[in-house]
C-alpha cells in the first residue's frame, strides 16, 4: 500500500509538472510591488509557450536605467523535490545587488516549482550523464529572460551580470561563450551537476565526463568567470573544483577561482544565507569592480 501511495503521488506531481497554466498569457509585471527591494513577480518568456517562467524582480529606488543581476538557481534530478521547490528568492544575494544599483532577476526555470513543464535540463542518468547539453539547456534559458528584461526601459542594455548557483552557475558556465557587449561578468557559486550522487557528500556522477564538459565550456569562453567554492562544499569540493578550473581553463585564461573559508553546516548553500553573502561579499564587490563600468542613458 505504501509503494502505491508513492507511485500515485509522483504520477499527481508529473501531471502538475506538465501541465499547462492557461493564465500565463501575459508576460511582464504580475501585481505591484512589495518592501524596500521593490519585490515584483513577473512572467517570463521560457521555451515552453505553455509554461511561462515565473521570476522575481527586485530593483532600487528610481526609474533607472539600472544595470542588470540575473540569479540563476540550482537544480536537482529528483522529480519530487524539483515540483516541490518554492521560488528561488536568494533574499540576501538581491539585497546586496540592489544596494550596488542593481535590478535583480531570479527567473525560475522550466521543471521547477510553479512554473511547471518539460524538464529542459535533464542530465540522464549517472553513468552515461550528458553535462554538455544540460548545461547549455540551463543557459538557453538564462539567456531567454535576460533578453526580455535587457528590453525593459529601466534595464541597460549593456553590463548585465549573470550569477549562477550550482546548476545555475553551470549554466553560466556554458553562457560565458556570449558577446561580451551585453554581459559583462559572470560569478558562479560552486557550479557543477551530478553532486551528491545518489544523496552520498563527496560523491560525483561520472566526474571525469564533468571535468571534459567544463574543457568544452572553456574553449568558447569569452567572459571572466569569478569561481566561488567553499571549504566545506559537499558538492565540488574545492580540490575537485580546481580540477574543473583547470579544464575550463584550458580553453583559454577566462576564469578566476577562489577556494573560500567554511560557511555554515554544508557551504553549497552559502550564498543562500545572509552569513553566506556576507562572507563572500569582498570577492562580489571584487567581482563588480573588474567588470567595465557603463554609461547611464542621457535623459
Amino acid at each position: 500500500m505504501r509503494c502505491f501511495k508513492v507511485v500515485v503521488a509522483i504520477l499527481v506531481l508529473a501531471a502538475f509538472a506538465s501541465a499547462p497554466t492557461r493564465a500565463q498569457n501575459g508576460l511582464g509585471p504580475q501585481g505591484g510591488e512589495d518592501g524596500p527591494y521593490r519585490r515584483q513577480q513577473w512572467r517570463l518568456p521560457s521555451s515552453d509557450a505553455d509554461h511561462p517562467a515565473r521570476g522575481l524582480l527586485f530593483r532600487p529606488p528610481g526609474d533607472g536605467p539600472f544595470r542588470l543581476a540575473l540569479i540563476a538557481h540550482a537544480t536537482t534530478q529528483n522529480v519530487l523535490r524539483r515540483v516541490q521547490m518554492p521560488q528561488p528568492e536568494y533574499r540576501a544575494l538581491a539585497a546586496f545587488l540592489v544596494a550596488r544599483g542593481f535590478a535583480v532577476l531570479v527567473p525560475e526555470r522550466l521543471g521547477h516549482g510553479a512554473t511547471g513543464g518539460r524538464y529542459a535540463e535533464d542530465q540522464g542518468g549517472c553513468d552515461e550523464a550528458d553535462y554538455v547539453s544540460s548545461g547549455r539547456a540551463t543557459a538557453d534559458q538564462i539567456s531567454l529572460a535576460l533578453e526580455f528584461l535587457r528590453g525593459q526601459s529601466f534595464v541597460r542594455k549593456d553590463g548585465a551580470v549573470v550569477l549562477g548557483h550550482s546548476a545555475g552557475g553551470w549554466g553560466a558556465l556554458a553562457l560565458a561563450k556570449v558577446d561580451p557587449k551585453g554581459l559583462s561578468a559572470i560569478v558562479a557559486f560552486a557550479p557543477g551537476r551530478g553532486g551528491h550522487a545518489n544523496d552520498f557528500p563527496n560523491r560525483i556522477c561520472a566526474p571525469h565526463t564533468l571535468v571534459a564538459a567544463a574543457a568544452e565550456f572553456g574553449k568558447a569562453a569569452r567572459i571572466t568567470v569569478t569561481w566561488l567554492v567553499a571549504a566545506n562544499d559537499t558538492y565540488f569540493a574545492p580540490a575537485f573544483s580546481q580540477q574543473l578550473v583547470a579544464a575550463f581553463r584550458s580553453g583559454g585564461d577566462k576564469v578566476d577561482f577562489r577556494a573560500l573559508p567554511a560557511v555554515g553546516s554544508e557551504g553549497h548553500w552559502m550564498i543562500e544565507t545572509e552569513a553566506g553573502v556576507k562572507a563572500v561579499s569582498a570577492e562580489l564587490d571584487r567581482a563588480l569592480r573588474a567588470t567595465p563600468p557603463v554609461a547611464a542613458k542621457k535623459p
